[in-house]
């Protein structure tokens, strides 16, 4: 029965890096699955785990392109645009709120009325 190792915080050896690490480096996984991972015990609590692969496994980033650059555009555009008003907000509008200062600040004003 294989099993993955399981090394303590900061006592990884060298060749094993967390995906973080892997994108700092210009790289990812690959399709390659969890080599190892990392614990760092807590008391009274559970351990932190994180997931390490080898690096000697990974493959570059794919580079984005044209079409990419565009959806991605077209993504943020998108959670832009206050649902309520319909206004450009001009920052990423958080799901947690789902509208627009502006329209919170109504909202707030004709609860308090």
């Amino acid at each position: 029965m294989a099993s993955t190792p399981v090394y303590l915080w900061r006592l990884a050896p060298d060749g094993y890096a967390t995906y973080r690490q892997l994108r700092a480096l210009g790289l990812r996984p690959g399709g390659q699955g969890i080599a190892a991972e990392l614990q760092r015990t807590r008391r009274k609590r559970p351990p932190l785990v994180a997931y390490l692969y080898r690096i000697d496994c990974a493959k570059p980033v794919r580079p984005m392109t044209p079409a990419r650059w565009a959806a991605l555009g077209k993504a943020n555009a998108a959670q832009r645009i206050c649902p309520n008003c319909g206004r450009d907000a001009g920052y990423r509008i958080p799901r947690s709120h789902g509208m627009c200062g502006t329209c919170i600040h109504h909202h707030e004003e004709q609860r308090a009325a």
